[in-house]
């Protein structure tokens, strides 16, 4: 068996999935979330994932933390400080932080606005709770 056929399994090979999927646009699907000021989240939820697009004005910070789930922050747009444990980087378009679970890290921009992507898995609870309704799948919009 090919690396190809075995990564793109022909569907029919696989059980039948449990809900259908959905796009989602994330300007007119998701409601934006803020729980610092100059930070801006639209969480979209799956199954046993969270994908997060979080954008910081110029000089915005995400304080210092630690969670549970382990998360990827994908940086697109801009530059971010990034500080991982006890060492800080300057992350710009394309750069990738793995965060294992309960590692501290914080983020902040300088004079400059960025926009990265977060993955946690499992969705992080703690978002979810603050987030409360916008996370959840419309049910009645383009992205249902």
């Amino acid at each position: 068996m090919s690396a190809t056929t075995s990564y793109f399994a022909e569907p029919e090979a696989l059980p039948p999935p449990d809900r259908p999927g959905r796009f989602v646009d994330l300007a007119t699907d998701v409601s934006p979330v803020s729980f610092a000021p100059g930070l801006e989240f639209r969480p979209v939820l799956g199954q046993g994932v969270l994908v997060m697009a979080v954008s910081f004005g110029p000089h915005a910070e995400a304080p210092r933390h630690a969670h549970d789930e382990e998360q990827i922050t994908v940086v697109v747009e801009g530059e971010l400080e990034f500080d991982l444990g006890d060492e800080t980087r300057r992350l710009t378009p394309g750069m990738v932080v793995v965060i294992p679970p309960r590692v501290p890290h914080a983020a902040r921009t300088r004079g400059t606005a960025c926009l990265e992507y977060d993955t946690f898995c499992p969705p992080r609870r703690a978002l979810l709770d603050l987030a409360g309704a916008s996370v959840e799948p419309r049910v009645d919009g383009p992205g249902a």
